[in-house]
Formats: C-alpha cells, sequence, structure tokens
C-alpha cells in the first residue's frame, strides 16, 4: 500500500522503497526521542519534541541525498554528488540550534549538555537514514549510558548538575 501511495505522489526518483524510508524514519524517531525523554525528565532546555525532530530531518535529508545523486544533471555529465557536503550541512545546522539552548550568566554556562544531545540527534538521524540502524542504537545506548553515569558521579560529588561541568 505505501509503494502505491509513493506512485499516486509521483516521486519518479526513490532510491529505496517506502518501506524502507519509513523503517529509517520511524527509528530516528524513536532513538532520538529516547536522548529527547532523558533530557525531558530532567527539564533541559531542549526535550522530546526537539530531539525527535532534529533526528527525523536529519534522517529526511539523508534520505533526500539519495534521490538527489539520480537525478540527472542538466548539461554536467561529470557532476558528482558528495555525501560529506550533506553531513556538513546538517551538523551545521544542529549546531546552530544546540547554541541557541546554551546560556551564558557571570561564570554559569548552562545548556551544554542538552546542546551535544541535540548534535547526537542529528548523528543518529543521518546514520538512520544511511541505514545503519545497528550503529545509531549504539550510539543512542551510549549517549544514554553517559547522560546517567555522569549525572550519578556529579551527584556522588556534590555537583548539583547545572553547572558548566556536567549540565
Amino acid at each position: 500500500m505505501l509503494e502505491q501511495l509513493a506512485q499516486i505522489a509521483g516521486a519518479p526518483y526513490t532510491n529505496i522503497s517506502t518501506e524502507t524510508g519509513v523503517l529509517r524514519m520511524l527509528a530516528a524517531m524513536i532513538l532520538g526521542g529516547m536522548i529527547g525523554f532523558e533530557r525531558e525528565t530532567h527539564s533541559k532546555e531542549a526535550g522530546l519534541r526537539t530531539h525527535i525532530l532534529i533526528s527525523l530531518a536529519a534522517c529526511l535529508f539523508t534520505l533526500v541525498a539519495f534521490d538527489l545523486v539520480l537525478l540527472p544533471a542538466p548539461g554536467e555529465a561529470d557532476l558528482h554528488v558528495d555525501p560529506l557536503r550533506l553531513v556538513e550541512a546538517v551538523t551545521t545546522g544542529v549546531a546552530f540550534l544546540a547554541a541557541g539552548t546554551i546560556i551564558t550568566r557571570g561564570t554559569q554556562v548552562r545548556g551544554l549538555t542538552t546542546g551535544a544531545g541535540m548534535w547526537m540527534a542529528g548523528a543518529i538521524g543521518l546514520a538512520c537514514g544511511i541505514g545503519n540502524l545497528r550503529l545509531a542504537g549504539l550510539a543512542t545506548m551510549i549517549a544514554l549510558l553517559v547522560l546517567w553515569v555522569m549525572r550519578v558521579i556529579s551527584r556522588a560529588v556534590g555537583d548539583d548538575g547545572e553547572s558548566a561541568k556536567s549540565d
């Protein structure tokens, strides 16, 4: 049924099946959402929805890039598509968003870890977009482990968890 919808929508260039695209986008939503949920439960600047949207957008940009590779370049037979430009564009866009979560007040800096989580959500979305769901899942689990372990360590040493050291 999804393939029929894709045909009705008139997508002449499709490097992956609709089912594959849906699976990759769902994986990006779930994995990005896991990091966002952790941030949300600790009342951080960017939470569940933000991380889901970042991961989903990165995945979608990657899927679109696959189709762009198939587009014929008018008058340029030797046009080569550089996939690293996609990674650079996603990284720059997410870094711009993440910078907006960082707040400086005197010597206090807040939001660094949340910004890093947003950057990680973008990377996870890229991994999902290329179909490397195992790597995306592993990165998500490691990121969650780091967030949890560092929170436990911060509490053990008496840090309030809100300084530039642990965000």
